[in-house]
């Protein structure tokens, strides 16, 4: 008689566990196939089943000036956003975690207070403090105001990282003659890569669909694309809004998988 293959039992505790996840996943992916739909139906509304597939409101999108000059307004913030939040981050955790600062627990959650503050008072904040300095709302003072916001996120990721850093490996680069300089650029930098670049994803996605904070700071023809399509919704609600939407979700999602192809996403697993 042949042997009977041993069969894995079954496991209930994981199969619940596998079906609680796939139903989270797919009520976090629901609004974005709801949104999918109302962008390529040709309807100017919602309508299930839908009707047909088009493209006209993608056309409308891309057709926009408003829209357009939004969209590049908000693409070219969230890239300074991006660069400023590494360099500032980044330093500042070096900073936290390795200067023996006095008070650094205390220091850590002041850096880190930006993300406790509901984003719609750091921005009416901000606002205030702009006109009664003297500002005014150049877009400098906008990038700023997202710089604030996105740091945070750079913070928190790298000090992950800094966390579990083995220090000897720089005291063997210093050791085999290499400068300070050398041994940050060479060693200290690509081994705390996954958690800047992991931070920086953040800042340019959190900088790009920023509403709270852009909203008291934007000035008239030089809105970004959340408050345009703010302003937009309320006299039309059409497919545009869905496309710009699918838009948004495409740039983030672009954002990510250049990550990918950088580094890895795997590099983030430890975070």
């Amino acid at each position: 008689m042949s042997a009977t293959p041993n069969r894995r039992p079954f496991d209930a505790g994981r199969a619940a566990y596998l079906t609680l996840n796939a139903l989270l996943l797919a009520f976090l992916l629901l609004p974005i196939a709801i949104v999918l739909v109302f962008a390529l139906n040709p309807t100017p509304y919602i309508s299930f089943p839908p009707v047909g597939v088009s493209l006209r409101w993608f056309e409308k999108f891309f057709g926009s000036a408003e829209f357009m000059n939004a969209l590049w307004l908000s693409l070219w913030v969230a890239s300074v956003v991006l660069v400023l939040s590494i360099v500032i981050g980044a330093a500042c955790a070096l900073a936290l975690s390795r200067g023996n600062l006095p008070g650094r627990a205390a220091l850590t959650a002041f850096f880190m207070s930006p993300l406790m503050v509901p984003a719609i008072l750091t921005g009416l904040a901000l606002f205030q403090a702009y006109l009664l300095s003297g500002i005014g709302r150049p877009v400098w003072g906008l990038i700023a105001a997202h710089t604030l916001v996105a740091v945070p996120y750079v913070i928190r990721t790298t000090l992950a990282v800094l966390h579990n850093f083995d220090r000897r490996i720089e005291e063997a680069a210093a050791v085999l003659g290499a400068s300070p300089v050398r041994v940050f650029f060479e060693v200290t930098l690509p081994l705390i890569r996954p958690g800047v670049f992991a931070g920086g994803v953040f800042a340019f996605i959190v900088s790009f669909d920023q509403f709270p904070v852009s909203l008291f700071l934007v000035v008239p023809k030089g809105e970004t694309l959340p408050v345009v399509l703010f302003n937009y919704m309320k006299f039309d609600l059409d497919g545009a809004i869905a496309a710009a939407s699918m838009v948004s979700i495409l740039l983030a999602l672009s954002v990510v998988l250049v990550l990918e192809r950088l580094i890895g996403l795997k590099a983030y697993v430890k975070l």
